[in-house]
């Protein structure tokens, strides 16, 4: 059996941090416990994107038994992993109907979407408004997909998340820290994972060019585990996080010539332009109006 020991090591850390916010850090900080345990929500949801793309054991049930306490509380797992793989079919990146993890609504139905929501969702495609309103606006899309098509592995997974999110509230209900504050801190981890899916996509007419790059190594890559290097991701999905950046900068010109230039050089640079701007229509720009 093959273990990728950087991100065994990484999951062993993260419930770890996560342990000692709820018993020991909660007991006399609850803003620093919460601090802490939105960071470990975050982490764990990339260590969760980790597992399904088959790192870092050799063995599917144990890859995903790493994982199975939900700490975020909100997202199962299982829907997670299927509707994740059923984004990675590039020719349907950005398309409202079969991209999963579409912002994009069809301009046809844009139309008819009452004036209040659509100022909500054009504040949510500034990067603030993602922040703020976008583990909102995400979890209740999320949420209302599932009940439109609940059957089959929708409610096996929602199934299987119960008693791991029961587990999970329960050791809270236990802890130091208040249910209040444990929600409030899985927001807060939702919300900095929205950094990371603010421009992953863009529309384009062609698919490889849809993916970004942006070149950053700081503590938010290490939060993301380098998915910033997005389009290497998509297009080498088995690779482990710790070898994208030097398989992007091994080969920059070629990946850069695949997604026609889509790169920033650091999230410093994004933050500072969308901060309050809106990078990308809520409409696809490229989608038939009829």
């Amino acid at each position: 059996m093959r273990i990728e020991w950087p991100t065994a090591w990484l999951l062993f850390l993260t419930y770890l941090v996560w342990g000692a916010a709820l018993w020991i850090i909660a007991s006399w900080s609850i803003p620093a416990a919460i601090v802490l345990v939105a960071l470990a929500v975050t982490l764990h949801s990339s260590l969760q994107h980790e597992v399904l793309h088959g790192h870092p054991f050799g063995i599917v049930w144990l890859n995903e038994a790493s994982v199975w306490p939900a700490i975020g509380l909100f997202i199962p797992y299982q829907r997670f992993r299927d509707t994740h793989l059923a984004h990675h079919t590039d020719a349907n990146l950005t398309d409202p109907y079969d991209d999963p993890e579409t912002n994009f609504f069809d301009p046809a139905v844009w139309d008819k979407t009452p004036r209040h929501w659509q100022v909500l969702l054009r504040i949510n495609n500034t990067l603030a408004g993602r922040m703020v309103f976008g583990p909102l606006i995400g979890t209740v899309a999320f949420l209302r997909d599932d009940l439109s098509q609940w059957r089959g592995r929708v409610w096996r997974g929602w199934l299987a998340h119960l008693p791991a999110a029961a587990l999970v509230l329960g050791l809270v209900t236990i802890s130091p820290m208040p249910i209040w504050a444990y929600l409030v801190a899985c927001y807060a981890g939702l919300s900095v994972l929205k950094i990371r899916t603010f421009l992953e996509h863009r529309a384009h007419d062609s698919h490889c060019a849809r993916t970004v790059v942006i070149d950053d190594q700081g503590p938010l890559a290490l939060l993301f585990l380098n998915n910033n290097y997005h389009v290497v991701h998509h297009m080498n999905p088995t690779v482990p996080w710790y070898e994208l950046p030097a398989l992007y900068h091994a080969k920059a010109d070629r990946f850069l010539s695949v997604n026609d230039g889509y790169f920033y050089s650091s999230y410093t640079q994004i933050f500072r332009r969308y901060l309050f701007k809106a990078k990308d229509p809520v409409p696809h720009p490229l989608w038939p109006r009829k």
